[in-house]
């Protein structure tokens, strides 16, 4: 049977119709997958201020679990920090220690809310959220942790002045000192 000029028409007409569907479950996967990073950490891009006393001010909006999440910068490189109060320390998991590149120091022991762990010493040049820098901290790295989430503990917090209002928290530089 001899072959009709339609067939191979066919043959294109479905491997378009492939492609498309193909392109439009790509485009709709990076859609999501920004969406849920998003629910995760509202605060990629920062909302800096100025307050009436000319200091800057940051504020944080909590996700969708109640946590305060937000990008920052940990020796001038981007990190992942999530706001704990309850950390004394900077906590870092092992594996974003190794990419920052820091020095593990002396093993000590720390209570978590999971028990007694060691952790490692690690000097911080410089830890940043926004345009709020504080040089000289201690981290511990911690080998225990998973992710790439950093708990901003409070050597770093009590450096600033906390405001939370409603589901947004006003981080600042206290008026009477300077950083």
């Amino acid at each position: 049977m001899p072959r009709s000029d339609t067939e191979p028409n066919n043959a294109i007409g479905k491997w378009m119709v492939y492609a498309a569907w193909i392109l439009f479950l790509t485009l709709l996967t990076l859609f999501f997958n920004e969406y849920l990073e998003k629910q995760y950490n509202p605060n990629t891009k920062l909302e800096q201020s100025v307050d009436p006393d000319g200091i800057d001010q940051i504020s944080l909006a909590r996700n969708r679990y109640g946590h305060y999440v937000t990008s920052g910068k940990i020796n001038d490189q981007p990190v992942t920090f999530l706001l704990d109060t309850g950390a004394t320390h900077i906590s870092i998991p092992a594996i974003v220690a190794r990419r920052l590149g820091l020095k593990r120091g002396a093993a000590h022991s720390v209570m978590t809310a999971n028990g007694l762990i060691t952790v490692y010493s690690t000097l911080l040049d410089s830890v940043a959220v926004g345009p709020l820098e504080i040089r000289g901290l201690r981290g511990g790295i911690n080998p225990y942790m998973d992710g790439d989430e950093i708990l901003l503990g409070m050597n770093f917090l009590k450096h600033l002045e906390i405001i939370q209002r409603g589901d947004q928290l006003i981080l600042k530089r206290p008026s009477s000192t300077s950083m």
